[in-house]
């Protein structure tokens, strides 16, 4: 085993590991932050395969910014911190399902044919992507801006009106 095999190892089981809390877990903060372990791991993962932007945007956009929108959503709705039993026939019926497409994904990767490397592959990696996202790409990339933008408002305005009928009813 040399030193990339392991540290490959060690990086799938963070993700892993973080993924099935995430799933396991009752508390809507604790399974945020499981899922923060898994961005992780990911990004290791990212860095792994020399695309260090994507593993730098990987963390500052979901570990960072989508988990704090995660927390502060959690913090100004009102859930019930109730606690819901799963039954086990549940939970095998959804480890059977995850374990059929582990299978088939196996098997369709192990079966790819992905052609020759790549010789300029690693070379300017964040320099391409930026050319690539202004030049080629700047629509699309402008219009998900305000996709998003959109949704922000959306979600302000939903709020506001959950508010106005709570105070419409006390």
């Amino acid at each position: 085993m040399n030193g990339e095999l392991i540290v490959f190892v060690i990086l799938f089981l963070i993700t892993i590991s973080g993924a099935l809390f995430m799933l396991n877990l009752s508390k809507v903060v604790h399974m945020v932050m499981a899922l923060v372990l898994t961005f992780l791991g990911i990004a290791g993962l990212y860095v792994m395969l020399a695309a260090e932007f994507v593993a730098v945007v990987q963390i500052l956009i979901y570990s960072g910014a989508i988990t704090i929108i995660m927390l502060f959503g959690i913090m100004l709705t009102k859930h019930t911190d109730e606690e819901r039993k799963t039954s086990f026939a549940k939970k095998g019926i959804v480890l059977s399902g995850i374990t059929l497409f582990f299978l088939i994904m196996f098997s369709a990767i192990r079966n790819l044919s992905l052609g020759s490397e790549a010789t300029t592959l690693h070379e300017n990696n964040t320099e391409q992507i930026g050319i690539m996202l202004f030049t080629d790409y700047v629509i699309p990339f402008e219009l998900v801006s305000v996709v998003l933008l959109v949704a922000l408002v959306g979600a302000v305005i939903l709020a506001k009106r959950d508010d106005a009928k709570e105070g419409e009813g006390s």
